[in-house]
């Protein structure tokens, strides 16, 4: 893995191989690839540093804590996920940081203000796929406008718990309803900045081996659209001393 790994440098990323050493697989429908999550993890955070991923899933941004030396928590409103997630991490690395996995809710969150270093995270979009069928909280059950006011919520929460000159990144993708475009990638990004975060980096992420890719393809040319094969890494920076230079050097 040393050897085959290198810190991506632009802002397009593709992992045709989506990577599958210690304990990850793609068995988790939804959960996204190693390389993104150590790519994260080694730019934006330093050993023994706490990284959060409130929606820990199949717990890949955990797993890449454990292996990088980073302590990390990893929160679910679904039990399905924390078991997963238990499961993945029962392994030995070499320096054993600090793994914490437990139930929560991402729009309120059980930590205290600015305790963490970085967050991390993949939430779903909105209810493109459903991970339960009636658990209270869960945003994978809400539509597009419903799941945009939870959204802003765990924005909020995502500011209130980042520490200061810390980052903030989210893996968000569109979606699509009645062969039109829903930007919910963009509209997520609007609510991480109303909630207070500055811009560091937008990075298109090409999507590879989609289960449905054949079942929409077929669609794709009956009705005349196009099949999203991106997804968007959103790079926020808590920076509430910003100063825009440019505006210093105009005025």
């Amino acid at each position: 893995m040393k050897d085959e790994f290198k810190l991506e440098t632009n802002t397009v990323w593709s992992f045709p191989n989506r990577g599958k050493w210690a304990t990850h697989d793609a068995k988790y429908r939804g959960n996204f690839s190693p390389y993104v999550a150590k790519n994260i993890i080694l730019r934006y955070s330093k050993e023994e540093d706490l990284v959060l991923d409130q929606f820990v899933g199949g717990g890949t941004t955990l797993i890449e804590c454990k292996l990088n030396n980073r302590n990390a928590i990893g929160i679910d409103i679904n039990p399905y996920a924390i078991n997963i997630t238990n499961e993945k991490c029962n392994f030995n690395s070499q320096n054993n940081p600090n793994i914490s996995i437990r139930l929560g809710n991402a729009c309120n969150l059980d930590l205290l203000n600015e305790s963490i270093d970085l967050i991390c995270t993949h939430p779903p979009y909105a209810n493109s796929i459903q991970y339960s069928d009636s658990i209270e909280g869960d945003l994978s059950q809400l539509k597009f406008q419903d799941f945009l006011i939870a959204i802003e919520k765990v924005a909020n929460e995502c500011y209130r718990v980042l520490k200061e000159d810390k980052y903030c990144v989210i893996v968000i993708g569109d979606t699509r309803k009645n062969g039109m475009v829903q930007p919910l990638g963009f509209e997520v990004m609007q609510r991480f900045k109303k909630a207070g975060f500055k811009q560091k980096e937008i990075i298109i992420k090409e999507q590879h081996n989609c289960k449905a890719t054949g079942f929409w393809k077929s669609k794709s040319e009956k009705y005349n659209f196009l099949l999203l094969a991106h997804e968007y890494i959103f790079v926020f920076k808590k920076q509430t001393n910003y100063v825009n230079k440019d505006y210093l050097l105009k005025g």
